[in-house]
């Protein structure tokens, strides 16, 4: 498991699109958006949009390491590394985890550079550290359990990036990422509560103002945790079929 640790991370590390898409790339969304709707706006009202789009744009951008996780995987399964390592005593567990724990430290990186690039620019409000550091942790095990699951599933890279597009814009729509869910129809803020950037995005806001209370951050932690732990369960189900895929 450690073996397959190193070498995913190293992979990552040497990645330099990976640092445009996790780093460059939301900073300059977070930038250009907070200079669109802040335009005109003092006091109360800037500060509104800021702590929405923050926290906003740092969940939207966490979800497309899914699509760095869907190539590794597929890149795994279609160069023989996954028929090789079955034929090892390493458990279809292990190398599971060798997978994913380096995708949770890009994941936790990422957060932690986002919300410090707020905190720094625009003087984000950070009232409750303890359970806005606890949110980090537990979506980023949300996000990259999902983007497991995602990947034992998808049988190429275009459609994982499909996929994760889908799941990144739409559940960013429907969570009120780029919008108050208030201001949203009915119907789309019905389906807006079953996505996870609602839950996180919520909290995130909650925390930051110091407004989140113990009963809301255990009901988000409970829902991201859960969709997180379903994906893990998924990948290890559909590992199998995954193995079967496999090239020699």
């Amino acid at each position: 498991m450690k073996a397959v640790f190193k070498v995913e991370m190293i992979k990552n590390l040497q990645d330099k699109g990976l640092y445009f898409w996790t780093f460059i790339l939301p900073i300059i969304f977070t930038v250009l958006f907070i200079s669109i709707f802040t335009a005109g706006t003092e006091g109360a009202d800037k500060e509104y949009v800021i702590i929405s789009i923050v926290p906003g744009y740092t969940v939207m951008f966490v979800f497309f390491i899914i699509i760095s996780m869907g190539f590794s995987f597929i890149e795994d399964r279609n160069k023989g590394m996954v028929a090789r390592l079955a034929s090892t005593p390493l458990s279809p567990y292990a190398y599971l985890m060798g997978k994913w724990t380096p995708y949770m430290v890009i994941v936790m990186i990422q957060i932690i550079v986002l919300l410090t690039f707020g905190k720094i620019v625009y003087n984000i409000p950070i009232d409750q550290p303890v359970l806005l550091s606890l949110l980090a942790i537990i979506l980023t095990l949300c996000i990259t359990g999902m983007g497991l699951a995602i990947s034992l599933l998808i049988p190429t890279g275009n459609m994982g990036v499909a996929i994760t597009q889908v799941v990144a814009l739409g559940g960013a729509l429907l969570g009120g990422l780029w919008m108050p869910l208030e201001h949203m129809p009915t119907l789309f803020q019905k389906i807006g509560k079953f996505t996870p950037q609602f839950w996180a995005h919520k909290a995130f806001k909650d925390a930051m103002t110091g407004t989140l209370s113990h009963s809301n951050f255990l009901v988000a932690a409970l829902v991201l945790l859960s969709i997180g732990c379903v994906g893990f369960i998924i990948a290890l189900v559909t590992y199998p079929n995954f193995l079967k895929r496999a090239k020699n």
